[in-house]
């Protein structure tokens, strides 16, 4: 995070995105689940939840970080959480 903080430190524009893609295969036939949220970079950490870049993404619409959010809020709108509601309606509708 630190170098990543350092090389956006006079960059304006720090819009950002996490992308999660879920692969299914049953039986050869691959299913992909992607899942985005879109956000920016902060100028400093926040928050002590989470991990990896967290504490510095902050998704659009929220005034919190994924490391401030707790882990019930942060699934309803995370990259991690979007795929995997596809991957489970998919599943249900294989019933």
């Amino acid at each position: 995070m630190d170098k990543v903080l350092h090389k956006l430190a006079k960059i304006k524009n720090r819009n950002a995105r996490f992308r999660t893609v879920i692969s299914l295969v049953i039986d050869g036939s691959e299913e992909l689940f992607e899942g985005i949220v879109e956000g920016e970079i902060l100028a400093v950490k926040r928050g002590g939840s989470g991990f990896g870049y967290d504490p510095i993404f902050q998704p659009n619409g929220f005034e919190q970080t994924f490391a401030e959010m707790n882990l019930t809020d942060k699934n309803k709108v995370s990259h991690r959480g979007r795929a995997v509601e596809k991957l489970i309606s998919h599943l249900k509708n294989l019933q």
